[in-house]
């Protein structure tokens, strides 16, 4: 198996002066070759080497997505250091912690909010050698000898190659398929995250696999807006990219996503369920306030559209008449709507990094985007199953990838053994001896495999609920339902060792503004418009409506708003956007209580 700073130099010699990467500053985009994104690449490991880098060594980096921030990841592996990418939203405490983890000699952060991380503790690393900012805004008259701008390490790096020009080669050339690449360290919904240990094997092998069951192209286009630090960004962003020499789009800012999908229309897309629910829902708010004739043409694509889906999601044969009307459809109604999102030149879409409503995917099949659901963590590097386009099957993640391997444990365990499966956590081997037994990574998920190989997910292990009677319940899958409709952003169902179910409900903000604007319903602040009865009644509307789908023991007989939102920086929140279950049971244990006391 190649290495990744194999696989680049390969890439810039056949590719050269192809477009890797484009970012758009100012309202111009910028194009980077595939030459000077290694040329770049072999400055930062040269500048890294002449200052004491030695290999096997780690370096770490912080910010948003941006051609810098993929130039150094590769820089460092290039030098046959270890890249350790930091969430460019934790708190300085938790920036801490992974620099200091992870023993990183160098620290490379983004701009002046990220800087100001470090100063908060930089007493208590003493490993770190220098720190390298890329975007100087406000940092300007900032002097620190400490400190090294990007320009003046690229410019080190390149005097450092002119007194050695092959200096870098013969590093890459040492490297071998078993070292370290990457530490990502789990956002973990319990406990301090981990360091995952990834070798140059278990990557490169993830970059081919990635497109053995979906094809991808060198004409494919991407869109880089998750964060790079995740594995689910880095197999597109990094790793399948260095493969498959596509063009890697980023986005200007997290606040321009929506603008930036119409502008690239990338030709693959992938997304947390997050994402994906926040477009339905945009779409169905959107469709209620369109013209009585709108409506009626939406509506009627849809139920064609939706009939189409739901029988090729079931694997069973369109009659030609329904294939006729949904291309009629097709044509008039969603093509127009698939140009409006950006989603008009999409060949496949993945949901990923934590599980997503079956409605919801159901809802993008239904109008022409081929949504598909992928599953996997970290520690297998990223992908253990992932549907095919066209045999996508409700309520799966369809098969394993190829190359990997599945099997289920006695207690309903996956367990997972492939070429990507991680070497242990990084100074933790209790941890590492807890997830990786024989050969196989106990992934600490539940679910079955069906008569056609098909995985489904039932829930974490750790999350299932015993009720006091001793029923088994899912939450996720209750959960997920919640989740589909358009006032609900999220929801964690409580029940426990208790006699019922019960729910915590986060509103999506901006669809219940919306609607509290639309039925001059007035409040002031977050918490008036969660305590507002008329908000609790459209609450318990969408409550009644999963219900209704439920069976007697899973239904939730009582809900509670949270009074404030989420934040990740908070701890509330991992960066995917998944509730972390422990704290908000902690946080909200009054408001838990109150829906178990008598007459409450």
């Amino acid at each position: 198996m190649p290495t990744v700073p194999q696989k680049l130099r390969e890439a810039a010699q056949k590719y050269g002066e192809r477009v890797a990467m484009r970012k758009k500053e100012f309202g111009i985009w910028h194009d980077i070759s595939w030459r000077e994104y290694y040329e770049m690449a072999s400055q930062v490991a040269a500048a890294l080497m002449s200052m004491g880098f030695q290999k096997g060594e780690c370096a770490s980096i912080i910010g948003d997505n941006c051609p810098e921030w993929v130039i150094i990841d590769l820089g460092i592996q290039c030098a046959g250091g270890v890249s350790v990418g930091i969430y460019a939203t934790n708190a300085w405490q938790q920036v801490e912690y992974v620099v200091q983890n992870s023993e990183s000699g160098f620290f490379f952060v983004e701009n002046e909010e990220q800087l100001d991380k470090w100063l908060h503790f930089r007493e208590n690393v003493p490993l770190i050698k220098k720190v390298i900012v890329w975007d100087l805004e406000g940092l300007r008259h900032f002097k620190d000898p400490m400190l090294l701008t990007f320009e003046e390490l690229l410019q080190m790096g390149k005097e450092a190659l002119a007194k050695d020009p092959h200096m870098v080669e013969r590093r890459i050339d040492q490297i071998t398929e078993d070292d370290l690449a990457l530490l990502i360290y789990t956002s973990g919904t319990t406990g301090p995250p981990k360091g995952a240990m990834l070798t140059h094997r278990n990557v490169t092998w993830m970059g081919e696999a990635i497109a053995l069951d979906n094809r991808i192209y060198e004409t494919d286009e991407v869109m880089s807006f998750l964060p790079l630090c995740h594995i689910f960004e880095r197999i597109f962003s990094v790793l399948a990219h260095l493969t498959h020499g596509y063009v890697v789009n980023f986005i200007e800012s997290p606040d321009t996503v929506t603008d930036n999908m119409i502008e690239i229309s990338p030709t693959v897309g992938y997304a947390v369920p997050r994402i994906w629910e926040k477009y339905y829902s945009t779409i169905v708010i959107k469709m209620s306030d369109a013209t009585w004739f709108k409506k009626v043409c939406f509506g009627l694509a849809y139920k064609i559209g939706r009939k189409r889906a739901s029988l090729r999601m079931q694997f069973k044969k369109v009659p030609f008449y329904l294939e006729a009307l949904y291309w009629i459809a097709y044509f008039a109604v969603f093509r127009k709507l698939k140009e409006r999102l950006g989603f008009d030149r999409i060949r496949v879409a993945y949901s990923g990094a934590a599980p997503i409503s079956p409605d919801v995917l159901l809802f993008f099949q239904s109008i022409g985007v081929n949504l598909i659901e992928g599953y996997g963590q970290t520690e297998g590097t990223g992908v253990t199953c992932v549907s095919r386009v066209g045999a996508t099957k409700f309520g799966t993640v369809g098969p394993p990838l190829c190359g990997v391997e599945v099997k289920i444990a006695e207690d309903g365990e996956i367990l997972v053994r492939s070429p990507g499966v991680f070497k242990g956590y990084y100074k933790n081997p209790e941890a590492s001896q807890e997830a990786l037994k024989d050969g196989w990574l106990y992934s600490g998920d539940v679910g079955e495999i069906d008569e056609d190989g098909y995985v489904r997910i039932t829930d974490r292990k750790k999350d299932i609920i015993v009720t006091a009677g001793g029923k088994n319940i899912t939450p996720q899958y209750i959960e997920n339902k919640l989740k589909f409709s358009p006032y609900i952003n999220d929801a964690v169902v409580i029940g426990d060792r208790r006699k019922y179910l019960t729910c915590l409900i986060m509103i999506d903000e901006e669809n219940v503004v919306k609607y509290a604007q639309d039925n001059k319903i007035q409040f002031s602040t977050y918490k008036d418009l969660t305590e507002n009865p008329e908000i609790i009644k459209l609450i318990q509307g969408e409550v009644d409506k999963v219900n209704e789908t439920l069976s007697r023991v899973e239904q939730i007989k009582k809900f509670r708003i949270l009074p404030k939102k989420l934040y990740e920086e908070d701890g509330e929140v991992t960066p995917t956007m998944k509730v972390k279950r422990k704290y908000v049971n902690q946080a909200f244990k009054d408001l838990i209580e109150s829906m178990y006391r008598s007459g409450s």
